[in-house]
């Protein structure tokens, strides 16, 4: 276990959690990625929708780690991404591990709100 990487995690939770008023889990605050990435306001979304914008928050999340490229938006203003490289085979904790140190570089290198 990174055990730094895991303080960092546990602090950005608090902040994050501290404007909804709840403890956010991983998959709350990447779906929030996502909405932000998409500048939704509050609308009702399909489940499939909501899977969509769980993607774009993970391609917007692993995009400066060179996996994928933003190609451009739809005429509904939705992002699009490529894949230009293969995300290393890792196991389940190694994978949370990477999508954890994303998100914290996310609100690092963008100054987003949380």
């Amino acid at each position: 276990m990174n055990f730094e990487l895991e303080k960092k995690w546990r602090s950005l939770v608090a902040e994050v959690s501290e404007n909804f008023e709840e403890t956010l889990d991983l998959q709350s605050i990447i779906f929030i990625i996502g909405l932000q990435e998409l500048n939704l306001g509050y609308q009702k979304l399909k489940k499939d929708q909501k899977i969509e914008v769980m993607h774009i928050a993970i391609c917007t999340l692993l995009e400066p780690y060179g996996y994928y490229e933003f190609v451009g938006k739809d005429d509904d203003g939705w992002p699009h991404f490529e894949k230009i490289n293969d995300i290393p085979a890792l196991n389940e904790n190694e994978q949370e591990e990477l999508i954890k140190e994303a998100i914290i570089d996310y609100f690092q290198r963008s100054q987003h709100p949380v």
